[in-house]
């Protein structure tokens, strides 16, 4: 909270027109004791005393709300003594009646902030570890410029199962992105698991298909031999690898969303075979990966993203159709295009996802005359 003033019975009094707020109820007090004291004593106005350090809460905190609540009472008992009413049960009832009502008021108030500090606080802790569970994506990486989003459903936590990464190899660059199922700490942990997987054999020249063998044996399992309750663990998830000098994209999808290619106005599906069962059900198909090479030129410009894209909803319940605005958008950039998604996106639901959203766009640029020192390069 901001404390405004030596003695800091300003807090939570942001900015200057909410500074201006400080003096209405100090005003409505002096008009109503005023107008009191003026008006004979069986009229009775000292009730409306209660405005004042109600009007207080709805924007300080509880040290400005207080002051206000004494103020008003002093101002009652004021009142009363200069009619000669102190005495009387009314009167007596009714500034009772304003200390209590007031300190249910500032208790309140105390209350309010001690929650807003404590949001705060949670708020901080989840970015910071958002940070460190997603490292931020670096603009270049070998030949290629990229781009990253996470838009949290929840504003409380802003971390979630969604996820990406990016690392290189001596010839390639090499990015996932992937969906955990489920919610909470436990999508967090395997999110955890997987990218520390990801980061620790990415970087070997070893094939993509035997890459995402080695991320599908990761998915579920326990570090301390405990057992997972029965619960079905799975991440769906793209591969890619981007060569150098290949003028192409190797892709290997593990039943997530396809990647798209916009290429001259068109949007292009990157899914020609079928996909493969998340990581983590690799058993299904026996850890055999299908491996798909697509063209990737420096025209063309790549997204990829998770289905709180895709199935976010309006207020009529309609999907969200991605390949169709796709189409419609001139974006050249992999920021322009995302900041265009964010906005277009938050706009269609009406500025709250209910479900975790990332996407992460690529466009290739001119190769690095060596490629294994390129700038972003990292190894986990």
């Amino acid at each position: 909270m901001t404390d405004v003033g030596a003695s800091g019975v300003f807090e939570g009094v942001r900015g200057h027109p909410r500074r201006a707020l400080v003096a209405l109820p100090f005003v409505l007090i002096a008009v109503v004791s005023l107008t009191d004291a003026l008006t004979p004593p069986y009229v009775e106005l000292g009730p409306l005393l209660m405005a004042a350090p109600a009007v207080s809460a709805a924007f300080a905190g509880p040290r400005l709300t207080a002051l206000v609540s004494v103020l008003a009472v002093g101002s009652r008992l004021a009142v009363a003594s200069l009619q000669h009413t102190v005495g009387e049960a009314s009167r007596n009832g009714g500034i009772a009646a304003l200390a209590a009502g007031a300190i249910v008021v500032v208790t309140f108030t105390a209350v309010r902030d001690r929650h807003r500090r404590v949001l705060s606080q949670v708020r901080s802790v989840s970015e910071t570890a958002q940070k460190v569970l997603l490292r931020p994506l670096p603009d270049r990486i070998g030949p290629l410029t990229v781009a990253s989003v996470y838009l949290a459903a929840e504003a409380e936590a802003q971390i979630g199962g969604d996820l990406y990464a990016a690392a290189r190899t001596r010839t390639s660059t090499r990015l996932l992105i992937g969906d955990v199922r489920g919610k909470g700490l436990a999508a967090v942990g395997d999110a955890a698991m997987l990218l520390g997987s990801f980061y620790g054999f990415a970087y070997r020249q070893a094939p993509l298909p035997a890459l995402a063998a080695h991320l599908d044996s990761s998915v579920g399992w326990d570090p301390h031999g405990g057992a997972d309750n029965g619960e079905e663990r799975f991440i769906t998830a793209v591969l890619l690898d981007f060569p150098d000098h290949g003028g192409c994209v190797h892709v290997v999808n593990c039943g997530h969303p396809p990647p798209l290619k916009l290429h001259r106005g068109t949007v292009v599906p990157l899914d020609r075979s079928p996909s493969a069962p998340p990581l983590g059900l690799g058993e299904f198909n026996g850890g055999d990966y299908v491996l798909d090479k697509f063209p990737f030129g420096e025209d063309d410009l790549l997204l990829l993203y998770t289905d709180g894209v895709v199935e976010a909803r309006d207020e009529s319940g309609t999907f969200y159709r991605l390949t169709e605005r796709l189409a419609t958008w001139g974006e050249r950039t992999p920021d322009d295009l995302l900041r265009r998604l964010r906005r277009d996106l938050l706009a269609y639901v009406g500025g709250r996802l209910t479900d975790d959203a990332a996407a992460v766009a690529v466009m290739c640029t001119p190769p690095y005359p060596h490629p294994s020192v390129a700038p972003g390069a990292q190894r986990g």
